[in-house]
């Protein structure tokens, strides 16, 4: 049995790490942390990574409704306007009324269905290396993540498994080559376990 004063200083180390998750989760994320449940478990079933997904739009907008790129893409999930036309298209449940990226129950729910297809789209090893590539197809395209999968194994790597396919880049720039292997790792890496912290549920690599 643990001595209570180890006992004690777990639990206040507990609540200090809980604490400093809540500190770093912008307020907009815990106000939005309902929604962005119902939604991933309509679109992903009861085991969804939710807290992959609130770590996705921290990195994507800090959870700013309001937020716009460079490039064009916009509110919380920054998406591209053609992006959203085209899921705004396929799937019905994305049509209607206030169907457009700057409302942020929209972006939640297109989120999580473009993960799903993009998820639904790859083959790997297992739910982490998919949700990894899966990310890929989200920041770069599911194109990219087909040729670089196989130009990995003409290199005699596994495919299936997103550190032996992270090297390969089937033409991209070299910065847009590096930012694309960076956003699955700040996301699972760096943000999921914050969110699961905080109260958001399992993530994909971590539960």
């Amino acid at each position: 049995m643990m001595p209570v004063r180890y006992l004690l200083l777990y639990l206040v180390f507990g609540l200090l790490a809980v604490h400093q998750a809540f500190a770093e989760v912008p307020a907009n994320a815990l106000r939005h942390r309902a929604q962005l449940t119902r939604e991933a478990h309509a679109f992903w079933g009861l085991d969804a990574p939710v807290a992959t997904f609130a770590a996705q739009i921290h990195q994507e907008s800090r959870w700013r409704e309001n937020a716009t790129s460079p490039v064009g893409a916009i509110g919380i999930a920054q998406f591209m306007p053609a992006t959203a036309s085209w899921i705004r298209d396929a799937y019905p449940s994305l049509r209607g009324d206030g169907a457009t990226a700057t409302n942020p129950a929209w972006s939640m729910r297109a989120l999580v269905i473009y993960d799903k297809h993009l998820y639904d789209h790859i083959k790997a090893k297992d739910r982490c290396n998919r949700m990894w590539m899966a990310l890929w197809a989200y920041n770069g395209g599911l194109g990219w993540v087909y040729r670089d999968q196989a130009k990995a194994t003409k290199a005699g790597a596994n495919r299936l498994i997103a550190a032996e396919v992270t090297p390969s880049n089937a033409g991209r720039t070299a910065a847009a080559f590096q930012e694309n292997r960076g956003y699955p790792q700040v996301i699972i890496g760096k943000f999921e376990p914050l969110y699961i912290q905080a109260g958001f549920g399992q993530g994909v690599c971590h539960v």
